[in-house]
């Protein structure tokens, strides 16, 4: 039971270092900060100063909506690249994937929901 804590560090460490890396590669430029947590069935990615420069401008002008559908658009698109990264970090199914875009300030959250791994109860509180 003690090496779970590492090992959740881990898992997490790697989820972090492969959503900078699509980030980077599809968007030409990965977060300034990640930070992935793991907790009994979910996992969250938050990913902060996201936009490019092109998306920066476009937001200081006040135009957020085509930001905002090319953000989701490219969530939709890359759905399976970042369900098989969770799924191959944690062992377990993604149920759902979900992915919010924050843009005063620019942040992103990418939230997936694992099935249960039979090991553990769930309960209403966490």
């Amino acid at each position: 039971m003690s090496s779970e804590p590492n090992d959740r560090a881990r898992r997490a460490t790697t989820i972090s270092n492969a959503m900078t890396q699509m980030h980077r590669e599809y968007y030409g430029r990965g977060a300034t900060s990640v930070r992935t947590v793991i907790d009994r069935n979910h996992v969250v990615t938050f990913l902060e100063d996201i936009l490019t420069p092109m998306e920066r401008t476009l937001v200081d002008a006040g135009e957020i909506e085509p930001v905002r559908q090319a953000r989701l658009a490219f969530q939709k698109a890359m759905r399976t690249r970042f369900i098989d990264t969770i799924e191959s970090a944690t062992g377990r199914k993604v149920r759902a994937f979900l992915s919010q875009v924050h843009f005063d300030p620019d942040i992103a959250a990418e939230l997936f929901v694992l099935e249960p791994n039979g090991t553990q109860q769930d309960d209403a509180g966490g």
